[in-house]
């Protein structure tokens, strides 16, 4: 081990003064189980298995809660229709419920309009995320989904450290180039010593309407080479669905009936035990 130099940004060691960076949830939070959505890129569906999978965690019973880190481009609360903001007291602030009870923190459940742009600079931006884990009042979750930024900086970064995260899914989309960036997401989950829980491919194929065949829009995918080449599960295939789409554009997420992502439920029940 090399000599510490006590900036923990740059660091990869799993050492005391690392676990010490692990940031207090609300005094009334009990959140039993974090698991980071993340990609080494934008654009390949990181909110959408963030949001099915917190939906398929609550239809199997769990107290399920979204935790939105993706500061810049916030969608969750778009899939879930919700359009209240989120209200607070002297205690702190309390996250928004979904139509099923799944709670939601975001930033567009904050400002006043949800296209307003977010100009914030990388320190401000960690520093909403660490607020939504230190600030809000999430009440009992055996669950917590964060939509993590994309990307291997600043931001996801600070998640890893402040956050106390026992697992990520990683999603990518068939082309080899997105085969090599999830190499850099799983190459960054090594350095900070955060177990994988498993792959999830997006947009990895349409069905013909007319005949059922499957139709591989973006050539090729290499996903399974990547899942045996890091002996890690393949969580799930989620094909281009227009019925998927059109639940998320219309906020009805809830009200899908795919069973795309049902492999991660013997991960959450065998997480839970």
């Amino acid at each position: 081990m090399s000599e510490c130099n006590h900036d923990c940004s740059s660091c990869s060691q799993n050492c005391g003064e690392r676990k010490s960076m692990i940031e207090k949830a609300h005094e009334l939070s009990n959140v039993k189980k974090v698991i980071g959505i993340v990609s080494g890129k934008g654009g390949v569906g990181k909110s959408l298995v963030t949001a099915l999978s917190a939906v398929i965690s609550n239809r199997h019973g769990y107290k399920t809660a979204i935790l939105d880190a993706d500061i810049t481009g916030p969608s969750v609360p778009k899939m879930f229709g919700l359009t209240e903001r989120a209200q607070g007291n002297d205690l702190g602030l309390m996250p928004v419920s979904t139509k099923t009870g799944i709670k939601v923190m975001s930033l567009n459940l904050l400002i006043e309009n949800d296209t307003d742009p977010v100009v914030w600079r990388g320190p401000v931006i960690a520093g909403a995320v660490k607020q939504f884990w230190t600030d809000v009042i999430w009440g009992d979750v055996d669950f917590m989904f964060v939509d993590m930024p994309p990307g291997t900086g600043d931001v996801p970064l600070t998640v890893f450290q402040s956050l106390p995260i026992d697992g990520i899914i990683v999603v990518s989309s068939p082309q080899e180039l997105v085969g090599m960036i999830v190499e850099k997401a799983l190459n960054m989950a090594k350095l900070m010593n955060i177990p994988v829980l498993g792959l999830v491919e997006n947009m990895s194929y349409i069905k013909c309407p007319d005949c059922g065949k499957e139709i591989s829009v973006f050539g090729e995918s290499h996903i399974i080479d990547v899942a045996q080449k890091h002996s890690l599960p393949l969580l799930a295939r989620i094909p281009i669905d227009p019925k998927l789409a059109k639940g998320c554009d219309n906020g009805v997420i809830e009200l899908f009936n795919g069973d795309y992502v049902d492999q991660i439920v013997p991960i959450l029940d065998a997480m839970i035990k």
